[in-house]
């Protein structure tokens, strides 16, 4: 789908603060309450609009650790198979594919470095990985939303 400038501001509105009504985000923009609405709906329709979520202070939660995880794999070992495998684990917040030595690389939330220690012992026994390459944050230094605003006008990066 093409994303017209209007329907990147509505995404940049509704990026910044889902909680906006449709009047609030047709002032920013320029259109009526229910022209809004009209384009939201078809962009949840054609999935552009994925969803509305709260970004929550993971260390509210308790999750104060954060580390990286680089699979090493065994064999043809499918990156569907390592999703699956995963997945299972709640601390496990992100993983994907990569270029390079590594088969993928996890991003893990967990209470402390002994509880990362315990993911990474649970990762490292799945019967595909032969071996993990860790890296604990000391400090998050650009946490972006998936927008960024230049000169006071949001677009999508």
């Amino acid at each position: 789908m093409e994303l017209d400038r209007l329907d990147r501001d509505i995404i940049g509105a509704l990026v910044e603060d889902a909680r906006s009504t449709y009047a609030e985000i047709g002032q920013r923009v320029g259109l009526s309450a229910s022209a809004v609405k009209r384009r939201v709906d078809r962009l949840r329709e054609t999935g552009a609009i994925t969803g509305f979520t709260a970004r929550v202070e993971p260390a509210a939660l308790g999750w104060t650790t954060e580390a990286y995880v680089e699979l090493f794999c065994a064999g043809k070992t499918s990156p569907a198979e390592i999703g699956v495998a995963v997945a299972r684990l709640p601390e496990v917040v992100s993983a994907c594919t990569i270029t390079g030595e590594a088969d993928a690389l996890l991003h893990v939330r967990a209470t402390d470095v002994r509880h990362v220690e315990q993911v990474i012992e649970r990762i490292a026994s799945e019967p595909f990985v032969v071996r993990t390459k860790s890296s604990i944050v000391l400090s998050r230094l650009i946490d972006a939303p998936l927008i960024t605003t230049h000169n006071g006008s949001p677009s999508i990066t």
